[in-house]
Order: C-alpha cells, then structure tokens, then sequence
C-alpha cells in the first residue's frame, strides 16, 4: 500500500492513499533514509510504502520512494541538526513581511538560496500590506518586489486581513502543490484560513514588547485547495541555516551572480577581493543589490566556518 504524507507531528505521520483514505503511520526506530541525516526521516510530502495495517489501525512505514526535491534547513548555525521541511513539492513560497514582524532580506535570501540548490522553484509573497500606509513603506514594498521579480521571482503583495492579492496568489498555487514557510507571525496560518476554507488555523497575536510572532502551527501538515493543488503548512522559523553548499557554489544559488560570474577574470573567483571581478563591478555599478551581495557573503562566510570545521575533526 502507497500513500503521501500529509501530516508530521514528530511522533507520528498520516498518509493519505490513492484512494482517499487517511491512515495513521509509525516509522521505526532504525528507520533511516540513505546518505541523509536529518532529524525527521519522513516528510510531509513525501510517498511511502506501508504495512498492513495492525489491529489499531496503525500502519508502519516500510520505504521512503525516491524524491524529485525537498527543502532542507538546517536549524541554527550552531546546530548540527538538519530538517527536512517538505517533500516532493513544485513550488516553495517564502510569506514575509516588511512590519510587525520584520522579515529580513538575509532570511529571503537563505531560504531563495536553499530552493535553488535543491532545485525548488521558488516564490516571494509579501504578506500585511495594509499595514504599510506611508508613502515610504509603500516605496519599499514597489523596491522589494522590484527587485525579486527582476532577478526572475514571483513576487507578490497580499493582506490576508483584507483580501488584497488573494485572489493572485490563490490563482498561483493552483494544481501545484506548495510548501508554505515563514518567520513565526508573518500571517501564514491567516492566509492559509483564507485560502482554504474551513481550514481553521489558529492564529495570534504579535507580541507588542518584542514585535514578533509566536508559534501557532506546531507540526506540518498538507491541505487541499479548493481550486486544486495542495499547500503544506509549516510551523515558523527564526533562523534559516544552510545545509551542504559547497563555499565554490554558493554564487550559483544567486541567479543574478551565476549569469555574471562568467564574465570574471578567473574561473575560481569568489567575489570577493579578485581583480577582474565582474560581481564586484556590477555591485559597484548597482546592477547588483548590496542585500543580496551581503547575504551572499553571510552563506559563504557560513560555509568556510563549516568547512574549517569539517578540516578540524569537529
């Protein structure tokens, strides 16, 4: 029997087979995917094999089939552990917001990074734009789009609160499934409540004292969208730490560094300090964000560290 997850609470999954049918799951002990190490074995997303089912009703996972792409982070700089955040999807659409909370650009740029590497399709949507009412926050939003949708990213501004872009972001994520993730507060179970109908999310409120979100989805879990396709929610995340880059590729993952990276005078050119440096002439020309250029550089930073690490035994 085969089924897709679509709900992970940590202990244990449900698999929806191909004929509808939920069935609770267990993976065992030793169960452990290949070439992986990961704190979750098993993702929303991903196909299984399943056993029989016992007298409770529980089946156990048996395999994992091969996945097409996940997304995987790993969950502080600090930490060894890596996560798996959704599998086998066809698009990764980062929530953020310029105010209450602030999302920022270094985080955009992790996770955009993070699905190109994993060969993810990526997409921005800006959520709470009713909460920018001065020509400046107005200003930033039109530059922030701006500046995504000519590196070659969807991007989009909605307010859940009053319908704004649903209706463009609900013709997006149609027939696609679509891993949903976010800092804690941007509003996703608040879009998702307004995408899917008796969905039911809970939600809360921004802490006044530290303007930031707290956690209201504790587990991932896959929903049904009425005009087709499927979202995966996720529970927020502060920090978004890379997994596996390899320092020589880290400019791959920016679209807008690979194209003119072919341009530099050397073919190891990091970017960096290199005369005949193609980024460093366009970055000085403004054909390059200096946000982008700068979480370029805090990737490439936190691979070095990884680097020297792995060199030193650690």
């Amino acid at each position: 029997m085969k089924g897709t997850i679509i709900r992970n609470t940590g202990s244990h999954y449900v698999a929806r087979t191909c004929d509808g049918e939920e069935v609770k799951c267990l993976a065992k002990g030793n169960f452990r995917i290949k070439g992986i190490r990961t704190t979750n074995p098993v993702a929303v997303g991903d196909i299984v094999e399943l056993s029989d089912r016992g007298p409770d009703g529980v089946a156990f996972i048996t395999a994992v089939t091969p996945r097409r792409n996940y997304i995987i982070r790993r969950a502080s700089n600090l930490s060894k552990a890596a996560h798996i955040i959704a599998a086998n999807v066809d698009c990764a659409v980062l929530v953020a917001t310029l105010a209450h909370p602030t999302t920022s650009f270094t985080f955009i740029d992790r996770f955009l990074a993070t699905s190109e590497a994993y060969n993810v399709p990526a997409a921005l949507v800006i959520n709470k734009c009713d909460l920018l009412d001065t020509e400046e926050d107005r200003e930033l939003l039109d530059a922030v789009l701006y500046l995504y949708r000519s590196i070659g990213y969807d991007a989009m501004a909605v307010s859940a609160a009053t319908g704004e872009g649903l209706e463009e972001l609900a013709s997006f994520l149609r027939d696609k499934v679509t891993l949903l993730s976010g800092n804690s507060g941007v509003g996703k179970s608040t879009l998702i409540n307004a995408l899917v109908p008796g969905a039911d999310l809970r939600t809360a409120e921004i802490s006044s004292a530290h303007d930031t979100g707290m956690h209201t989805t504790t587990f991932s879990e896959m929903y049904p969208l009425p005009g087709g396709g499927q979202i995966i929610d996720t529970p927020g995340v502060r920090g978004f730490g890379v997994v596996e880059f390899a320092r020589e590729e880290v400019g791959h993952y920016f679209p807008e560094i690979f194209k003119i990276s072919d341009k530099c005078r050397f073919g190891n050119c990091t970017h960096t300090h290199e005369p005949g440096c193609a980024v460093l002439e366009a970055l000085e020309e403004n054909r390059i964000s200096q946000s982008r250029y700068n979480s370029y550089l805090s990737i490439l930073e936190e691979t070095q560290d990884a680097e020297d690490k792995y060199r030193k035994g650690y």
